[in-house]
């Protein structure tokens, strides 16, 4: 299946930003790529994704700088790690965003609690930005953690990116 469009070369950095993150597995890729999971197996795992759009996606990600692929070996075989890039780490704000306004204007089968971020050494829920909404101290990414309790119970620090 082909892109819906191609807003690559319009001087509009919305709709450029929308050619990037515009397709809801992309969106679902980053939050489990911030939440630490870099593996092929383990977002088609977690995300129940067929592996010709999983293997579509990342490619795409990794072409359009979100993603880095990093190679292990897997015994005796070179695999590949997909890793958030700084571009990608730059998401974070985006995704709590979306989980936000998700929580706030629709609904949902079975009760549920939003993605937080979670300010470890004060221990309280904060949004992305300079401060800790909560104690007022500078924001590390090292500092957060990134919980969600609705599917896969993620409650793990933020992933670094590399590059």
């Amino acid at each position: 299946m082909g892109r819906r469009s191609d807003w690559t070369g319009t001087p509009c950095p919305t709709a450029r930003g929308a050619d990037v993150l515009g397709e809801p597995w992309t969106l679902l890729l980053l939050r489990d790529a911030h939440a630490g999971i870099t593996r092929f197996e383990q977002f088609r795992e977690h995300l129940g994704i067929a592996d010709n759009v999983l293997s579509a996606r990342l490619a795409r990600m990794v072409e359009t700088g979100l993603f880095t692929r990093v190679p292990y070996r897997d015994g005796g075989r070179t695999r590949a790690e997909y890793r958030l890039t700084p571009a990608g780490a730059d998401t974070l704000p985006i995704l709590h965003a979306i989980a936000a306004w998700g929580d706030a204007h629709t609904s949902s089968p079975a009760a549920s609690e939003p993605m937080r971020l979670v300010h470890t050494p004060c221990g309280h829920s904060t949004r992305p930005g300079q401060a800790c909404d909560h104690c007022g101290a500078a924001l590390e990414r090292a500092d957060l953690r990134l919980v969600e309790t609705w599917v896969h119970h993620f409650d793990r620090p933020l992933a670094e990116p590399v590059g």
